[in-house]
């Protein structure tokens, strides 16, 4: 008899039944008739591997380096609000189990726990994710935070000049009940009345994110601090070459998981020409549809130096917290080691096209 869940869908499965049926498609959900949503799981399914067989493949390493800081393993935990909302731990304990796995938690802007109680709790790698409010001030104050707190990085998130349009979210009438964004609690301008229900909440943060937002505040940003600047949100080269123009240390290959402007590709689909595009001037991750170590795998071979996933951890968080959460990790982790040595291959830093099977044709 099985013991619990045996992959990252066993999870969402679980959660689904540990949760009530809108904060479930809360997370869960996409934008409008969810074609992209659904598009970033099923453009992986087509990509095809291409495995080498009688190679010593006695030896594995996954370790690899983001942006210099060492990493177990080449998958990273996006960043994701109200994480309370699955667990009572919330984001101390996803950075905990980050921390135990050897990898990096991004902190979103809208935390349950302040960014520095999440810094408190781990002695672990933290980027913090930023959105650009109309108040500058605003986000300068968070940045001077994430400074004095001791994370790594800035994730600037640059596709929410307005929020997309989360038809789940209006047919369920969903409430964040008694909500808490300890983040910006502080700060009157951005404190978050309780008891709104889901488009409410989209207008009141609309009201707060800036659509005059251009590559200049990127240059802004730089002015403010000395921390690597990663751009998310990535999905056309043209915008992967102005982030490097703007002096982005990494970029994230983007499309929000779905919940911002649906119809548009599965960020694995243009990942080959975005990587193309920049070369080695800038590290190059993705996030998307990540489900399987074979996924990761394929990532990494059309470019991608590291991978992010997002609704997985969610689902172990609501399931099991902390330890849900790094079962989902060493789940991938195994998946990719085993994904790793099928396709005859020693190290994550071998990895490239040749062991993906006609994937122009395949997709």
């Amino acid at each position: 008899m099985c013991a619990g869940p045996v992959n990252l869908s066993d999870f969402e499965t679980l959660a689904r039944t540990k949760m009530e049926a809108p904060l479930f498609d809360f997370y869960a959900g996409g934008a409008e008739d969810e074609i992209t949503l659904r598009r970033n799981r099923v453009t992986f399914e087509k990509i095809l591997l291409r495995p080498r067989c009688l190679r010593d493949i006695s030896a594995r390493v996954l370790a690899t380096k983001v942006l210099g800081q060492q990493v177990s393993f080449p998958v990273l935990l996006a960043p994701i609000g109200y994480q309370g909302l699955m667990h009572p731990e919330g984001e101390l304990a996803v950075a905990r189990a980050a921390a135990s796995c050897g990898t990096i938690m991004m902190t979103s802007t809208v935390t349950t726990y302040s960014l520095e109680d999440i810094a408190r709790a781990v002695n672990g790698l933290l980027w913090f994710q930023l959105y650009c409010y109309s108040d500058r001030r605003i986000s300068e104050w968070l940045i001077r935070r994430a400074e004095e707190a001791g994370y790594t990085a800035l994730c600037l998130t640059i596709d929410m000049p307005v929020l997309g349009r989360r038809e789940r979210d209006m047919r369920n009438r969903f409430n964040l009940l008694d909500l808490n964004v300890r983040n910006l609690s502080v700060a009157t301008e951005m404190n978050l009345p309780a008891n709104l229900e889901a488009a409410e909440v989209v207008a009141y943060q609309s009201a707060h994110f800036d659509p005059r937002l251009t590559w200049e505040d990127v240059d802004w940003i730089h002015s403010l601090t000395s921390l690597p600047i990663v751009i998310k949100g990535i999905l056309t080269p043209e915008d992967a070459r102005l982030a490097v123009e703007h002096g982005a240390a990494a970029i994230v290959v983007s499309n929000h998981g779905g919940r911002q402007l649906d119809g548009v590709p599965a960020s694995i689909e243009v990942l080959p020409e975005i990587a193309a595009e920049v070369g080695n001037q800038t590290e190059v991750l993705l996030d998307g549809g990540i489900r399987r170590g074979t996924d990761v795998l394929k990532a990494l071979a059309l470019g991608a130096k590291a991978v992010l996933i997002g609704r997985p951890f969610l689902w172990g968080l609501a399931v099991d917290g902390e330890n849900g959460v790094r079962r989902v990790l060493e789940m991938l982790r195994t998946e990719l080691d085993t994904a790793l040595a099928l396709v005859g291959l020693c190290s994550t830093q071998e990895i490239d096209s040749r062991i993906i099977y006609h994937y122009r044709d395949s997709i």
